[in-house]
């Protein structure tokens, strides 16, 4: 079994447990049992599902490559919860949608949820996509005010620029250098673009 697939049942199982209401144990068994996927998109759309019931069926419909799974996923990449985060960045990583490397960069890039904004950063470096460099470039620059409280996005910004290995990234990480919190990362980053060492 996938290890992310592992956390979020054993999560939801017991999210489901702690409500105590009658049948959610049942409710929850055969969620994670079905193999029918027109039954786990139903509780996407229909009315009175709890949330980890929800989560847990856009999560398999995600990571089974169901685009049915796409707006609940996005909804839960940009949740206050980072369990819930993470599991909706694995699932839409694997979904294919090519609508998701634009839903992340605009979730990465909204300073009003940028508390929220680790789990976006870190799914636009693992898609790789066109959208990916300008998102963490746009995001880290703003991280880089004085006094900034959101140090793990601007982390996870720099080693994603890093690992993405884009020219366009120097001077925004040139610039990262100036932050101790920073700097040995941006080091890094830079040591991993071309022409950079």
């Amino acid at each position: 079994m996938d290890e992310e697939l592992r956390a979020l049942t054993e999560r939801l199982r017991a999210e489901a447990a702690a409500t105590g209401a009658p049948g959610a144990r049942t409710v929850y068994d055969r969620l994670a049992a079905t193999g029918d996927l027109d039954e786990l998109a139903d509780v996407l759309t229909e009315p009175g599902h709890p949330l980890w019931a929800r989560e847990l069926a856009a999560f398999r419909l995600g990571v089974a490559g169901d685009r049915r799974a796409f707006e609940s996923l996005v909804l839960l990449l940009n949740h206050r919860d980072p369990p819930r985060c993470a599991s909706a960045a694995h699932a839409l990583a694997r979904l294919d949608d090519p609508r998701t490397a634009r839903a992340a960069a605009a979730l990465a890039t909204n300073e009003l949820r940028v508390a929220y904004a680790l789990h976006p950063v870190r799914l636009l470096v693992e898609l790789r996509a066109p959208e990916s460099v300008p998102a963490l470039i746009t995001t880290l620059e703003r991280r880089l005010r004085p006094h900034d409280p959101y140090r793990r996005v601007a982390l996870a910004c720099v080693e994603g620029l890093g690992h993405l290995g884009d020219k366009r990234a120097a001077p925004v990480l040139n610039d990262a250098l100036a932050h101790p919190a920073l700097a040995e990362a941006a080091v890094r980053a830079l040591a991993r673009i071309p022409g950079q060492r």
